[in-house]
């Protein structure tokens, strides 16, 4: 898979974790039977029972070489369990928080991919058509959001899984859809994830953007999705974390209220998602 590295201004050849037991269940039909009981919240809990256990600290020292983790920029440097490390928090001085007042920042580390929505609420995501109706469950009213834009924010296993709030504001509604846990992988095309997954819906009243909705987005064996309950925040404040798993955010956005960064949506037009990092700039704000 390509990505677009927007620091190095390149492209680099990205893998999928465990891209041979996704190709496995998805892609064959002996996989495909056993796909309904792997994609259960059950499964999702004695995964993640087992990542709570010292025994699974083992798996630590080789995923940190493999994606070159560099442990110095997070509080603890040694962990009693996976899970423990894999919502590891980073030291404050490791954060960078674009602080500019109009700066739009992305929520997480991530690849990003940049979506209009029609005027008739609809959203076309990697092929697969979603009304704004079936990503938030038919709970909100989204007649405000046609012409907007659908940001989504794929986390992979190696990225940190902590996420924040994109601007200051308050929480205006929150809420859980329960679901499945498909793979948010490529794999999973021909299966409409967004509207099939567990996710968490916060509706925020913004300083700069307005209304926003910020959707988390559980996938293949996620153990949990934490949000830590604020009513209020501050930009870049942390809003919550994944438990192991792949996951994504995908955040709606009103008309006219931010313009992305031509590099971004230069590669999203193409298909192609660009690397972001936890409070980096990736748009700004559109003055009245």
């Amino acid at each position: 898979m390509k990505i677009y590295d927007r620091q190095k201004r390149q492209y680099i050849e990205a893998g999928q974790y465990g891209q041979g037991k996704l190709e496995f269940l998805y892609g064959s039909a002996v996989g495909r039977l056993l796909l309904k009981p792997v994609i259960s919240p059950f499964a999702s809990r004695l995964y993640g029972f087992y990542n709570s256990l010292p025994v699974s600290a083992g798996r630590i020292p080789a995923f940190v070489e493999k994606y070159h983790i560099p442990l110095g920029d997070y509080e603890k440097t040694t962990y009693r369990s996976f899970n423990e490390f894999f919502t590891r928090k980073r030291r404050a001085e490791a954060l960078h928080i674009d602080r500019d007042a109009d700066s739009l920042i992305a929520p997480a580390d991530a690849k990003l991919l940049v979506y209009r929505v029609t005027d008739g609420l609809k959203v076309s995501v990697k092929g697969r058509d979603y009304t704004l109706g079936e990503l938030t469950d038919n709970r909100l009213d989204m007649s405000g959001y046609g012409g907007g834009l659908c940001l989504v924010f794929r986390l992979c296993m190696e990225d940190y899984h902590r996420y924040c709030f994109i601007d200051s504001g308050r929480l205006t509604r929150h809420f859980r859809v329960k679901g499945r846990l498909h793979t948010v992988s490529s794999v999973s095309k021909d299966y409409p994830i967004f509207k099939e997954n567990s996710r968490e819906i916060s509706v925020c009243e913004t300083a700069r953007f307005g209304e926003i909705i910020q959707i988390e987005v559980g996938a293949l064996l996620v153990g949990r999705i934490v949000n830590h309950g604020k009513t209020s925040f501050g930009k870049g404040e942390e809003k919550g974390w994944f438990e192991p798993g792949g996951s994504t955010i995908v955040l709606l956005l009103r008309r006219d209220v931010a313009v992305i960064d031509h590099d971004i949506t230069e590669q999203s037009d193409a298909g192609i998602e660009t690397v972001v990092c936890y409070g980096e700039r990736i748009g700004k704000r559109i003055h009245d």
